[in-house]
């Protein structure tokens, strides 16, 4: 009755998520404060726009009329092509971007775009798990090619190998994640140099998820210049990807954007055909093309109220880990909203973190949730987007939790 390729064989919650069920219930009904350290979600922790403010922008006159366009309304793509102007210093035209209703419909229609059922995509990890699940709901197969963390180097690092060994006569494309999440790692001029060459020759196309672009870890301010986006890249075929979610805070308005880049012979095969897809679903509505540029226009402020806290968050970590009686390690980020904590030799992720739900009321996630390899060491994953008091009542809780496991 129902497909049997597009869906895991297991739909069951599995026990972490179950413990996290019964962790929820249990507050609710005892009232106790849950410290929830994974928290992806910027409205949810105190990020939020003025409702005058939304209000205006949402009463653009679009939304009096329905004049739908394939790519968008052109003065929304003008918006999204003056903001990497302004922001990245980069040149997109309008004509060269799509709407989508978010990043990760825009994920699936470069599926339907790139792939035939059967076909793969290389996709990284340490990640996002959400990825692997819309390329399955394509019935696309997903490869994996790894980021490994350079002791000597203290950064993450591409293995080209793995994706050498990961590509075959199949693979249709490389997705990239830069800024990475959950590592918070870009990529150096040498492995994007790297990875273009390898989209040049091998004619595989590089999609490259850029949401986190504009969060730049201000503790580490050398490293801002490692942020470049692969928008403006005209000799090989990319596709950037990009959304009000987080670069405006907005994931409640429902808009995202690619930008497809290379040279003019690529670039029109590749409009043409995202037009076909587009046009099919008409999915962005009206009014959010139509505050598109004033949200846009507006959302510095957001951004910066996020990076600051962003930076305190790490810097409490940091000031904590050298305190902790543990040998706990915050890995470095150069953009992003997450941090990773390296954990004492011999511990279990899962035990650990089921142990924080249980017994203290937190939620962190643990680093296999996003292939983060427990070698040499396990790993909990953390949002920074986290309130600061949160973050500091939850961290001597883990300190108490580490002692019992």
């Amino acid at each position: 009755m129902f497909s049997r390729s597009r869906f895991p064989e297991n739909l069951t919650p599995n026990r972490w998520t179950r413990i996290l069920r019964e962790t929820r219930e249990r507050a609710r009904v005892s009232g106790e404060k849950i410290l929830n350290l994974a928290v992806s979600n910027p409205t949810a922790v105190g990020f939020r726009w003025e409702k005058s403010q939304l209000a205006a922008a949402l009463s653009a006159d679009s939304v009096e009329i329905y004049a739908p366009l394939p790519r968008g309304l052109f003065s929304a793509r003008e918006a999204v092509s003056k903001f990497y102007k302004t922001v990245h210093h980069a040149n997109v035209s309008p004509n060269n971007i799509h709407l989508t209703a978010s990043t990760s419909e825009a994920y699936s229609w470069l599926c339907k775009l790139l792939c035939d059922s059967g076909d793969n995509v290389l996709t990284p990890a340490p990640s996002y798990p959400l990825i692997s699940h819309l390329c399955g709901m394509d019935n696309v197969n997903t490869r994996e090619y790894f980021l490994e963390f350079s002791e000597k180097e203290n950064r993450w690092r591409t293995n080209f190998s793995s994706i050498e060994n990961a590509a075959d006569e199949r693979t249709r494309a490389i997705f990239c994640v830069a800024p990475n999440n959950p590592t918070g790692s870009v990529f150096s001029d040498d492995e994007r140099s790297r990875l273009l060459e390898i989209a040049r020759e091998r004619r595989i196309p590089l999609v490259v998820d850029e949401v986190f672009l504009e969060y730049a870890n201000g503790n580490t301010p050398q490293n801002a210049n490692a942020l470049r986006t692969f928008a403006d890249v005209t000799d090989a075929p990319v596709f950037v990807l990009g959304g009000l979610s987080k670069s405006a805070a907005l994931p409640q308005i429902k808009l995202g954007w690619i930008i497809t880049c290379g040279n003019a012979e690529f670039a029109g095969n590749a409009l043409a055909r995202l037009d076909f897809i587009a046009d099919t679903y008409l999915s962005s509505s009206a009014p959010a093309q139509g505050a598109l540029a004033s949200l846009l226009a507006s959302s510095s402020a957001m951004r910066e109220r996020i990076c600051e806290r962003l930076d305190a968050n790490e810097r409490l970590l940091e000031a904590w880990t050298k305190k902790s009686p543990h040998e706990i390690r915050v890995l470095p980020r150069t953009a992003g909203w997450y941090a990773i904590l390296r954990l004492p030799r011999g511990v279990s992720e899962e035990a650990l973190s089921i142990d924080l739900l249980r017994r203290e009321n937190v939620i962190a996630h643990p680093g296999y949730f996003y292939d983060v390899e427990n070698v040499p060491a396990p790993h909990l994953v953390l949002s920074l987007i986290t309130p600061t008091e949160t973050l500091a009542a939850a961290l001597p809780r883990i300190d108490t939790a580490l002692l019992r496991n």
